[in-house]
């Protein structure tokens, strides 16, 4: 038996060596070391290991491998198969660092051999000194690519040996550490010591993720379960950041090895893919992907009041995890059994993980944060991400549904938005998924499963549910994001917000139907002409009006009286066979009477043009009431009448060089397409003349549209005998000039007019007097055959329609500019105009931009415009166009100004 002096004295010599780099000491030091093993510590007494040996010992082993590594990486550089003495002795290293790690193996072994229960205090020093060597080894054996630099042949026997070793030795802590339970009361140090252990674990993660898929696995198993285990002790004091962070980053390494193996198996194609090397590959892969995510799932349930720091990359991970499945446009296209496998392995954990968020105050913040910054690729992830909320709150306590519907109150609170407010905004952000468009599985229906839906029937479906489940308290804030939907300018998100209010009226009582319709006539009648919320509050009223009773239709009669002149912009954007028979007859007399005295008024007064407007307004109005179906005939022959009587004063002439005029020709050829089978020939021959002098003067669109609608209609009409001649030449005439245009708008509205005309008309002669050239006959027989000459990629798609979005985005942006400068212009109008006010109205502060969005926007729109010059120049059709002289000095223009903006430093 050894002595205790006799170990004191071998510990010293095991010190000495370890800071020598002589080759011939090496073998002294692993002497040393077995002697310790083999003859000193089975003779120690459990509760004197740590005192005795251990701590003693342990530590000078550290120093000792440490050094062993360091002398590798000073010595590997001059490595080579002709210098056979450095081999020899680098080799001789690698023997030794073999041997440490057995040594430290036997330490291990020998302590879980004994029988007695095991404390932490008797082996305080034994896990982390090992766990210390451990990474140490396995970073050299990540690094022996890069550190060895094309002569790992010459060690790569040795290296295998080594993390062989580290392997066995990290498996054999591990199931000692988990022989050991803490007393009731731990001391300080052995918390500490649990603490350690799993950080130090944790730090090792990180080496061998690359290394091993089975010890990494057993390592993280570890690690969970010791935390679970000791988790009223050590919960306050863990890095829950770093193993939360440790866990995703694991997560999405896996899944993208998972997409790139998937993409490998479809390009070999699928005929041997249950023998395919690559498919066994990605199946181990994917069972680590399942593993990483139900293990953070597990986590999160276990920690989550810990983890609010880590919300922000839960919210991320989310995203780009559910951005690399369908419906995203960015997708990989996978076979059907991998995209089954891969889905199963990590969209179902996230759902699990969406379910342990949900009470997070962290995570709404990050998923409701009032300016989002997300790429293109993941705008979409987000805006299901918030479907998924909406659609898991009906079982949530009181608490979570504050949390998520009533967004940020108070200035210290982070901002917030509502929960229904934020999809709107989602929703409208995703405008190329919603073009293409991406389809969406529908819900279950009386049990049975529903077709592919559009995002837009998605989200709509998922509202109409949880607005069905909502309670009242939280109505107003639902009634608020849904005007805010509706007053944007995108005009699908405005559609949305239109059937979830539709649905709200059928859903509510009557009397709440009243209340709202009320409120949008309102909205309606302030709106100017120019307003462009002013469509889509119509839109609104004219769905709304369907789900009144009858009572309440002839209330708002009564309050909006169509015999008054203000109220008229109201009744323009109804449909007449949504009212009563009772209110449709109020609202069609009324607007009959008024609109024939305006005119008359007009008439009297020597056609003047400043009183056009009232006339137009009136016009809108009759419109309204002629495309009534269930119009009376009284009504359809006064209508007639008036639009007769106009079309004779109108002059082609003036109309280019009046707005005003244009506004009263645009309404008198809408009008005209509806009366078209009731107008006498004359007026007929009116308007042809005056829509052909407009179209060969190059009208406005708008004024083209109607023109095109009124040309359509013709084709129900037959033409008597004495006025073909000029009826057929005038038409065709038109129908030649409209399909000649090189607007592709312009053209495809021609095209459709036509297409509509020469399937009602029994003038065949006009047909042929139209397609006078070949080219456009073969374009209009193109169209009616529904031939596609050219298809559109994909890619090419794509690229068009994000290009159009920022085209978009900057037209709505410019919109809402306008409005909110109109809206202070009024505001400072109504404060000079007031008489004996101190102050002006109060307003709600404007929101400053500031200096970084303001460089973001003005950057977009270069961006946006430098590609299009890009597509301009390689052509539509891959067929490269060069540029003239003239833009490539322009160019080089725009290349020194931007050298001069990035030389721009602070003063």
């Amino acid at each position: 038996m050894i002595s205790f002096n006799e170990h004191t004295n071998l510990s010293y010599a095991l010190t000495g060596k370890a800071t020598s780099h002589q080759t011939e000491g090496w073998e002294e030091h692993i002497h040393v070391l077995k002697v310790i093993t083999e003859k000193f510590l089975p003779h120690l007494h459990m509760s004197e290991l740590e005192e005795e040996c251990f701590s003693k010992v342990l530590p000078k082993v550290v120093t000792m491998f440490d050094s062993l590594v360091e002398e590798i990486t000073n010595q590997v550089g001059r490595l080579s198969s002709q210098n056979t003495e450095l081999r020899s002795f680098l080799r001789n290293i690698l023997q030794v660092a073999v041997q440490v790690l057995e040594v430290l193996s036997a330490f291990v072994r020998h302590v879980s051999s004994l029988e007695e229960s095991l404390a932490l205090n008797i082996i305080h020093t034994l896990p982390s000194c090992i766990l210390q060597v451990l990474r140490t080894t396995f970073q050299h054996c990540k690094e022996s690519e890069v550190v060895y630099s094309g002569r790992l042949s010459l060690v790569g026997d040795l290296l295998q040996a080594m993390f062989k070793e580290a392997y066995s030795l990290q498996k054999g802590l591990m199931e000692l550490v988990e022989r050991i339970s803490l007393d009731n009361t731990p001391s300080e140090e052995h918390i500490s010591d649990i603490i350690t252990v799993i950080h130090n674990l944790l730090d090792i993660c990180s080496v061998i993720s690359n290394l091993d898929i089975t010890l990494h696995a057993n390592t993280w198993k570890f690690i969970i379960k010791q935390s679970v285990k000791y988790a009223s002790l050590v919960e306050e004091r863990l890095r829950h950041g770093d193993i939360t962070s440790c866990l995703c980053d694991d997560l999405v390494t896996s899944f993208q090895s998972c997409l790139e193996l998937a993409e490998q198996v479809r390009q070999a194609g699928a005929q041997q893919l249950a023998n395919s090397s690559d498919y066994k590959l990605f199946q181990r892969t994917t069972k680590m992907c399942r593993f990483f995510a139900n293990t953070l799932v597990h986590y999160i349930k276990e920690f989550k009041a810990f983890l609010s720091k880590s919300c922000s990359r839960f919210h991320q991970l989310y995203l780009q995890t559910v951005s690399k499945f369908p419906p995203s446009l960015l997708a990989p296209m996978l076979p059907s059994p991998l995209a089954e496998e891969l889905s199963g392995a990590v969209l179902v954990p996230m759902d699990a993980l969406l379910t342990q968020l949900l009470p997070l105050r962290s995570f709404a913040e990050a998923a409701l944060k009032s300016s989002q910054q997300l790429s293109p690729e993941t705008e979409l992830a987000h805006c299901l991400l918030l479907v998924s909320v909406l659609g898991r709150l009906s079982s949530q306590p009181e608490e979570a549904l504050q949390l998520w519907f009533d967004g940020s109150h108070f200035p210290e609170d982070t901002p917030r938005l509502p929960l229904f407010q934020a999809l709107f905004q989602s929703f409208c952000r995703c405008s190329v998924e919603r073009r293409v468009p991406v389809l969406l599985p529908g819900v279950m229906l009386r049990g049975q499963a529903q077709g592919n839906v559009s995002l837009h029937h998605h989200v709509c479906v998922n509202l109409c549910f949880c607005v069905a489940a909502l309670s009242p308290k939280h109505l107003p804030l639902l009634e608020r994001s849904l005007l805010e939907a509706l007053l944007q300018p995108d005009t699908q998100t405005a559609l949305l917000a239109t059937d979830v209010w539709c649905f709200m009226a059928r859903f509510g009582t009557a009397e709440l139907c009243l209340h709202h319709v009320l409120f949008i006539a309102h909205l309606v009648r302030q709106c100017g002409e120019g307003c462009y919320q002013l469509s889509h509050l119509g839109v609104l009223l004219r769905r709304m009006l369907f789900f009144m009773t009858p009572a309440h239709q002839m209330e708002l009669v009564e309050r909006f009286l169509p015999s008054k002149w203000e109220n008229l912009s109201v009744w323009r954007h109804i449909l007449l066979r949504a009212l009563s028979a009772d209110a449709r007859q109020r609202v069609q007399t009324d607007i009959i009477t008024l609109t024939d005295s305006t005119v008359s008024q007009w008439q009297q007064a020597g056609y003047k043009l400043g009183q056009l407007d009232n006339v137009n307004t009136a016009l809108f109005s009759l419109l309204m009431v002629v495309r009534g179906e269930s119009s009376e005939a009284q009504c359809a022959s006064s209508a007639q009448r008036i639009v007769s009587e106009l079309w004779a004063r109108m002059c082609p002439d003036q109309v280019l060089l009046h707005p005003t005029i244009q506004c009263t020709v645009r309404l008198l050829l809408s009008m005209s397409a509806v009366l078209v089978k009731s107008m006498d020939p004359q007026a007929l021959c009116q308007a042809l003349e005056c829509v052909g002098a407009l179209v060969s003067q190059k009208c406005p669109y708008d004024l083209v549209f109607a023109a095109l609608d009124f040309l359509a209609s013709l084709g129900k009409v037959f033409i008597p005998q004495e006025s073909q001649s000029q009826v057929f030449t005038r038409l065709s005439g038109v129908f030649r000039a409209v399909l000649a245009e090189r607007s592709w708008l312009l053209h495809q509205h021609a095209l459709e007019a036509f297409a509509h005309f020469v399937e009602a008309t029994n003038h065949e002669e006009v047909i042929s007097q139209s397609l006078s050239s070949e080219e456009t006959k073969n374009t209009v027989v193109n169209f009616l055959s529904k031939t596609i000459n050219t298809q559109e990629k994909m890619e090419t798609r794509l690229q068009r329609l994000r290009l159009e979005t920022l085209v978009l985005e900057q037209h709505n942006d410019r919109l809402e500019a306008v409005e909110e400068t109109a809206q202070e212009s009024a505001v400072g109008d109504d404060y000079d105009n007031s008489t004996g006010a101190s102050e002006p109205n109060l307003k709600r502060a404007r929101q400053e931009t500031s200096i970084d969005e303001e460089y973001q926007r003005y950057l977009q729109t270069a961006d946006s415009a430098l590609k299009a010059l890009q597509m301009l120049a390689e052509g539509p059709d891959t067929t490269p166009h060069p540029p003239p002289q003239w833009v490539t000095s322009r160019l080089q223009d725009l290349v020194t100004l931007i050298t001069q903006i990035s030389k721009v430093r602070p003063p």
